[in-house]
């Protein structure tokens, strides 16, 4: 069975979503092929966003052979056998030929070395994919010899566009209006988890809702389990104590997991979580003395290991409470489940080479806003946030 992503594969460069920047009549990629010039490139850019496609694409489309390799489990040996390939290719049938290595910043400097001398003599035309920044994960001499194109995220339109193009294989299913837009929305751009958000949640539903659609979307989760109910119950009780302030309670749980013998160390982990989810910045020393307790219960081992435990639970249930820090970190997460991420702001971006600066990488960043401040009593505003969420407030210290 042929999956969806490989039905909706474009054909030409004209079916591809997105990436107009390198796709229009006057892009370098276009010029390229109407010149019938194929050079060595590196496409940049996030999962999802057609790197191998527009990879095969062009290799079509300047009739040239085409061979991949993934950097994960490929080595120097497959790049060797595809050279000796290239050669004969180029021997009998007079055609190019593309290589194309998946994850290329996962080969080390002598395995980029060894295709190096066959870029520089034309033998192969190299097409490297990277999620990761060219400038530090591809030696320098191979950066010299490519093209760098850097590929975007799809937009919300692009997005909704792929995703009006799967579902039409599948006529027999009715899908809700806010189960797609739940699934463009999670998809954040990336073309594969749309389309395979699509193609599981028609296997699930002849209609597809809201629900039917989450199901399809969410990640799974390894599920732990130790010594049945009463194991959660038990600690579940024991963390619910300390968060109501509550000593005494919080001793008789604790009691109950040591009689039963219960792993200390599981303990006085989930203490040191608790010291950072729900007391945090009011009383900072909870979490050194969380931490210091776990080390000592590993040091000292039971039975004793108990009145450390008691010592540091009994703490941490006087202790006054906080979930600023929390509450902030989860609706972090929760906008980045929900929204998709607009990119880091440029000058934020430390521009570690010529071509980053280039792009506007560090451009008008103050380092030490405060400084500048106490000198010259002028107030520096600096965006930090992404451009969706520049006025969004997380940190509440009040909570």
């Amino acid at each position: 069975m042929i999956p969806l992503a490989e039905k909706l594969r474009p054909k030409t460069l004209s079916e591809v979503v997105g990436q107009k920047h390198l796709l229009g009549k006057q892009s370098p990629i276009s010029l390229m092929l109407k010149k019938e010039a194929l050079m060595s490139m590196i496409f940049w850019g996030p999962p999802g966003c057609g790197k191998t496609t527009l990879a095969r694409l062009i290799a079509n489309e300047g009739k040239a052979y085409f061979i991949t390799l993934s950097a994960v489990n490929s080595g120097k040996a497959d790049v060797m056998k595809v050279v000796k390939q290239a050669k004969e290719t180029k021997q009998a049938l007079g055609r190019q030929t593309i290589l194309f290595i998946d994850e290329i910043h996962r080969f080390n400097k002598a395995q980029q070395d060894a295709f190096l001398p066959f870029v520089e003599d034309g033998t192969i035309t190299l097409i490297g994919a990277t999620t990761e920044n060219p400038s530090f994960s591809v030696i320098s001499p191979l950066l010299s010899r490519c093209r760098i194109y850097k590929l975007n995220s799809l937009s919300d339109i692009e997005t909704r566009e792929i995703l009006e193009n799967a579902i039409k294989y599948y006529p027999k299913t009715k899908w809700k209006e806010e189960a797609l837009d739940l699934m463009v929305k999670y998809s954040n751009g990336d073309a594969r988890t749309t389309i395979n958000a699509v193609e599981l949640a028609a296997t699930l539903a002849k209609t597809v809702t809201l629900k039917v659609a989450q199901e399809a979307l969410q990640k799974k989760s390894l599920y732990y389990d130790k010594n049945g109910e009463n194991h959660f119950d038990t600690i579940s009780a024991f963390i619910k104590s300390m968060r109501g302030g509550d000593p005494n309670a919080t001793l008789h749980y604790l009691a109950r997991m040591i009689k039963s013998g219960e792993d200390p160390v599981f303990i006085a982990r989930r203490m040191v979580i608790f010291a950072s989810e729900d007391i945090g910045n009011i009383r900072p020393n909870a979490l050194l003395l969380a931490v210091e307790g776990m080390n000592a219960v590993k040091m000292i081992g039971i039975p004793e290991s108990g009145l450390i435990l008691a010592q540091v639970a009994s703490y941490l249930a006087t202790c006054p409470k906080s979930i600023a820090s929390t509450t902030a970190l989860l609706e972090a997460l929760g906008d980045i489940d929900v929204d998709n991420m607009d990119p880091i702001p440029l000058h934020l971006r430390n521009a570690e080479t010529k071509y980053m600066e280039t792009l506007g990488y560090a451009k008008g960043h103050v380092r030490y806003p405060w400084k500048v401040e106490r000198e010259t009593g002028k107030k520096i505003k600096q965006q930090y946030l992404p451009d969706n969420l520049k006025d969004k407030e997380y940190y509440r210290q009040d909570w």
